[in-house]
């Protein structure tokens, strides 16, 4: 807070700030008058299956030249050559983009992992953390407790002891 309110009252120069670097006009561009950075990164997937680039940008001369001989006709390219052609363009086909992978038993072999740790931690928890349980969680305190209760006549309307056949010494039915 104390930082926001020193830095607003100190005066500030006129300079170039993000907008003014990256903008496409010549003043002030990051890289060169006139022109914005190409965007770079190779993205396809099947819901984005047309990238922006091609997946090889730095092409051998054997590429340059298979390049170069696309310009033709394509019935005059090999079936081999037309494969090469889709792999300098494309990192993978429909088919390989769609293929099962095995990745979901690594998934699940850890979910189960840390479920048996978590297992393990739990139980050791309860043998070794936790207290023993009260004296009061007891069954035969409970009998004591109910007695005592049954004994004083608590609630003898309509709660306990209105349930207790006193002659008798057992429950109403």
């Amino acid at each position: 807070m104390f930082s926001r309110v020193a830095g607003s009252l100190v005066p500030r120069t006129r300079a170039l700030g993000t907008r003014g670097t990256h903008s496409p006009r010549g003043t002030g561009t990051a890289h060169s008058p006139g022109k914005i950075t190409p965007y770079v990164g190779y993205y396809a997937q099947r819901s984005y299956p047309m990238p922006d680039e091609p997946f090889c940008k730095e092409l051998s001369a054997e590429q340059r030249a298979l390049k170069e001989k696309e310009k033709d006709s394509w019935t005059l390219l090999s079936p081999e050559e037309k494969v090469a052609l889709y792999r300098l363009q494309f990192h993978q086909t429909f088919a390989e983009m769609n293929r099962r992978t095995n990745e979901w038993k690594t998934v699940m072999g850890s979910v189960f992992f840390f479920c048996g740790l978590t297992a393990l931690a739990i139980w050791w928890q309860r043998v070794y953390v936790f207290p023993e349980k009260p004296i009061t969680l007891q069954e035969e305190w409970k009998a004591q407790q109910l007695q005592r209760i049954l004994d004083m006549k608590g609630n003898p309307v309509q709660g306990l002891a209105s349930r207790w056949d006193y002659d008798r010494k057992e429950w109403k039915k």
